[in-house]
């Protein structure tokens, strides 16, 4: 069964953008949050743990990327908690 037209995205920017702040905003975000915590915790537990929740944070930010409905405010949110991340680790050094 065919998906509904009204549901699709209409723009291809709107769909480029959804889809690279899935990959690229979900991965950075990904990346600093693990980051954070190899500095916090002892770092051959944060990098065991890296590989399983890495994994699952980052696909919940992909699908997260999909649900919303304005893209923009999705890359804003994106680097918005990426600087948080960013800052944190940098206050933590």
């Amino acid at each position: 069964m065919p998906a509904n037209k009204k549901y699709l995205t209409k723009s291809p920017w709107y769909r480029l953008l959804k889809i690279t702040a899935g990959f690229i905003g979900g991965y950075i975000i990904t990346q600093a949050f693990f980051m954070l915590l190899i500095n916090l915790w002892n770092p051959s537990k944060a990098m065991v743990t890296l590989l399983f929740g890495g994994f699952i944070l980052w696909v919940s930010l992909m699908v997260l990327a999909f649900l919303a409905k304005n893209p923009f405010k999705l890359w804003g949110i994106y680097l918005f908690i990426t600087l948080l991340l960013s800052l944190a680790l940098y206050l933590t050094r």
